[in-house]
């Protein structure tokens, strides 16, 4: 019984300073998690700490996964890895806000 055949898929990361997008090769089965620990990501962005790649929410192509580590992947997907937020969005668009308001 043959092996079946690897497929390529991309993991995508950005900070607001940089973005590296890495193609990695997997077999069918393969969960959206495991081609992110794959891609190797902490090796590119070392600023970031190794466990927010392990824990960090996933989507692909714009589409945030539940459970991406059940998720198995399809040839040509785009993992995306997202960061936490910086700033709360309520907090950001009240501070916004208050600054329109003084003008």
């Amino acid at each position: 019984m043959a092996a079946e055949p690897l497929f390529a898929v991309e993991v995508a990361f950005a900070t607001p300073a940089k973005q590296h997008l890495v193609v990695v090769e997997v077999a069918p089965q393969t969960t959206a998690r495991e081609a992110v620990i794959q891609a190797n990501l902490p090796a590119l962005f070392p600023e970031q700490p190794d466990e927010m790649f392990a824990h960090a929410p996933l989507g692909i192509f714009g589409k945030a996964l539940r459970e991406p580590q059940r998720h198995t992947l399809n040839p040509g997907d785009r993992i995306e890895v997202y960061r936490p937020l910086e700033i709360d969005p309520k907090a950001a668009r009240l501070a916004r806000a208050e600054r329109q308001a003084k003008r």
